[in-house]
C-alpha cells in the first residue's frame, strides 16, 4: 500500500532521528524503513506503527497521486482552398487529417480565414494536437 513517503521523512527529521532510530523506535526493520523512504510503500501494519510513533492519525500517513498536468503540443497545416460566390473546390481533407493522425497528431480545429477578396478564401488552416508524453 502506499505511504507518503515525504511525510514520514519529515516526521523523522522533526525528531533528528536516523532512519536506524526510527526502526529500533517504531518495532519495524531498517529494510522496511528504507522501502517506505525509497518506494513509499509498506503493509497496514507498517502504517500503523509509523503512524503510533509519531503520534497521528494512519490517515495522514495516505498517499495522495497528485494530478499531473498534461501539456501539449500544436501545429498549423495550411491547405489550398476555393470557396466563394464563383468558384467551389474542396481540398481532400480526409488524406490530411490520415496522414497526420498515422504521426499521432488529432484534428483540434478546422479554421476557414476571413477574406477581403470578394468573399472568397484562398485556404483553409487545419490544427492540430497531440499529448507531449
Amino acid at each position: 500500500m502506499k505511504i507518503n513517503a515525504a511525510f514520514v521523512l519529515e516526521q523523522r527529521l522533526r525528531r533528528a532521528w536516523t532512519q536506524e532510530e526510527l526502526a529500533i523506535a517504531s518495532g519495524l526493520s531498517h529494510r522496511t524503513i528504507q522501502r517506505v523512504a525509497k518506494e513509499a510503500s509498506g503493509s497496514l501494519e507498517t502504517k500503523k506503527a509509523l503512524a503510533a510513533i509519531f503520534e497521528i492519525d494512519i490517515a495522514d500517513l495516505n498517499y495522495e497521486d497528485l494530478p499531473t498536468v498534461k501539456k501539449y503540443e500544436y501545429k498549423t497545416v495550411e491547405m489550398p482552398f476555393k470557396f466563394g460566390i464563383f468558384k467551389q473546390r474542396t481540398p481532400d481533407i480526409e488524406s490530411l487529417l490520415n496522414a497526420e493522425g498515422a504521426q499521432g497528431w488529432r484534428l483540434h480545429e478546422v479554421v476557414l480565414p476571413a477574406s477581403s477578396n470578394m468573399g472568397q478564401s484562398e485556404k483553409i488552416i487545419v490544427i492540430f494536437g497531440r499529448e507531449l508524453g
